[in-house]
């Protein structure tokens, strides 16, 4: 049946049937990446910690009792440990069998080499203490899934309620309603920025900010929720990752916003962990009395013995100790709550158990083409009117069954609303990032061509005389891929080789101590992890970049979303005689690398293996043109 033919409620069982087919499809692949893939390359691909050393167990400010576990091995690998994502523990024995504990915690706080975990039990701490040769690795998030599966039938069942009419006005025929208001003046934005925040206060039931890359969406952003708290005393702000979620709290914070974040955020430092809501907690000033009580509890439930009469007045106690407990935590939830303006979490956590029954005039999601559909479902339902900020033109959700992303999963919310109701989308068109022949390409084949960059930065560049973009063809130098492990991808250590020789040139163009002087950053990227942990290796060890290293970062496409930096080389991969590109044809991901660079882009690739596909031809086509000029 065509898409655009079902009705909000079929279109949401389809969603339900795909989702399904993810989750069968996740759940196998953990299964059998356990079953079978050995420990250091889960290691390598960041899924888990050997050997891992347990350290102190308390209980924290959520009464949950955790254990800390530290790693000093490999530590330069980025790891997915976060806040919210269970993990399962093991014992390696000398022969190199793995046996796994029959229970599972779950990450309340990681950072590079240590994780705090809440633990079911005090026998799980003991046996994860008394084990030698102990791993920790992520176990399949089956809360998530049921999480999102809940919000679905949620939202297929609603009737008669807020939830229905929000439904009907983003999946079906029910027309957007705008609110008459006189125009916000904001000097310090631009047009269309000033356009998009007037459009979201004006809204009714949804409103789209759509930002292309270097325009200032998360400004737009914080300025529609600021004016929003003029209006309201409350709002949700959420995103679908952690990283998202810091990044737009912190600027909130910024503004003088009093924030309360569900969850930990993933850069830690002390301005990120005191809006959390444990830190919060933990500081309200009946604390104290409610830390002294559970202690009380607990020693009190470890000594049950004695008459009688001893044991029916420590019954009682207890009651009346329990009692004052529950009194003080919703004492200082409703402080914690009643005196914050935006609370702030994932798409997920906007399901923790500390919202529970609090809606909100108005939800804000960010990265929101980034969300699967049913992960903003969570948070709608809390809402009675949306705004979703993102670009369905940069990364797309993450989906592991291609059948299902193939099938329609990959089309997210946002995407759907862009395309079928098309009033309430503001498009922000003046970009502030990149030199404008780097811009144009991108705004051309994904912007209908009306992006304009800012007069300030127009034609800014670091060297005189320079080509904003180079393309560097491979194509006679008979460089080849090779294929290294299932999913971890491909790597062409030649192509490598050239990109760190023709990184180290330019440097030595621009002047070494003038890099160090005006901190000049460079930014390598490749789409394939084996290319991206390569060029870190050879870059750690090569001694004529070793002065710049801090002001070097290599990672993949999906690493540098949001990020940008004055120069950006951008190591292709791809070279063979059939002309297979593999996930290069995923644009999106072209997109986001291209539109890192703020000065000068430098692309490595086989022109005869791309050229087939009409993107790259166009693109090589374009760079041609601009070096001749």
């Amino acid at each position: 049946m065509n898409e655009k033919l079902l009705s909000p409620t079929e279109h949401l069982q389809r969603q339900e049937l795909l989702l399904r087919m993810e989750y069968e499809y996740e759940k196998e692949e953990f299964k059998r990446q356990t079953e079978t893939m050995g420990i250091a390359r889960k290691v390598k691909r960041g899924l888990c910690w050997y050997p891992a050393t347990p350290g102190r167990s308390y209980y924290n400010s959520l009464n949950q009792l955790v254990i800390e576990i530290t790693h000093t091995e490999d530590t330069d690998i980025e790891h997915n440990f976060e806040f919210g994502r269970p993990v399962c523990f093991f014992r390696q024995s000398v022969d190199g069998k793995i046996t796994y504990m029959n229970f599972t915690g779950t990450v309340s706080y990681a950072d590079e080499a240590r994780m705090v975990v809440a633990m079911p039990s005090a026998g799980a701490i003991l046996e994860v203490q008394s084990t030698d040769n102990l791993g920790v690795q992520l176990y399949f998030d089956e809360t998530s899934y049921r999480t999102m599966f809940e919000a679905l039938s949620d939202v297929i069942h609603a009737k008669g309620n807020r939830l229905a009419e929000l439904r009907d006005t983003m999946l079906g025929t029910l027309k957007p309603a705008f609110r008459e208001l006189y125009p916000v003046r904001f000097p310090w934005l631009n047009s269309t920025q000033e356009t998009a925040v007037n459009k979201v206060l004006c809204s009714r039931d949804v409103s789209i900010v759509h930002g292309p890359p270097g325009t200032g969406k998360t400004t737009t952003l914080v300025e529609a929720i600021y004016e929003t708290l003029h209006r309201e005393p409350q709002v949700l702000v959420c995103a679908q990752s952690n990283t998202a979620v810091d990044w737009i709290s912190e600027k909130l914070v910024d503004r003088g916003v009093n924030v309360l974040r569900i969850g930990n955020p993933t850069r830690v430092n002390d301005k990120m962990l005191s809006f959390t809501y444990e830190r919060r907690f933990e500081s309200h000033p009946s604390y104290t009395e409610l830390w002294g009580i559970r202690k009380a509890m607990r020693e009190m439930n470890g000594r049950r013995r004695g008459s009688y009469e001893e044991r029916e007045s420590a019954r009682n106690r207890l009651s009346r100790l329990r009692d004052r407990a529950t009194q003080l935590e919703i004492q200082i939830n409703a402080d914690l709550f009643d005196s914050a303006h935006v609370i702030a979490s994932t798409l997920v956590s906007s399901n923790h158990r500390v919202l529970n029954g609090r809606r909100f005039g108005t939800l804000f999601i960010d990265e929101a083409a980034q969300a699967l559909e049913a992960a903003c479902w969570i948070a709608i339902r809390k809402a009675d009117r949306i705004v979703l900020a993102g670009d369905h033109c940069q990364l797309p959700a993450t989906i592991k069954c291609y059948e299902a992303a193939r099938a329609g999963l990959e089309h997210t919310l946002m995407e759907r609303i862009v395309t079928t109701k098309p009033t309430v989308v503001s498009l922000l068109k003046i970009q502030y990032r990149m030199n404008e022949a780097i811009m144009h390409f991108p705004s051309q084949w994904f912007y209908d061509g009306q992006l304009e960059a800012a007069p300030e930065i127009r034609h800014r560049g670091i060297l005189d005389w320079d080509t904003p973009i180079t393309w560097i063809d491979t194509s006679e130098m008979e460089f080849k891929e090779e294929f290294v492990g299932e999913t971890f991808g491909r790597i062409n250590r030649e192509e490598a080789h050239l990109l760190l020789k023709e990184l180290e040139a330019y440097i030595q163009r621009i002047g070494g101590h003038r890099i160090l002087d005006e901190r000049i950053d460079f930014g390598i990227i490749s789409p394939y992890k084996a290319q991206v942990q390569y060029l870190r290796n050879k870059i750690k060890t090569s001694a004529a970049l070793r002065p710049y290293r801090s002001l070097l970062t290599v990672n993949t496409v999906d690493g540098f979303q949001g990020q940008e930096r004055d120069v950006v080389f951008i190591s292709l991969v791809r070279a063979n005689e059939e002309g297979q590109i593999g996930f290069l044809n995923d644009l999106r991901r072209m997109n986001v690398a291209i539109t890192r660079a703020r000065m000068k882009l430098v692309i490595l690739g086989e022109a005869n293996t791309l050229k087939h596909h009409k993107f790259y031809h166009k693109l090589i086509e374009y760079i041609n043109e601009i070096s001749k000029t």
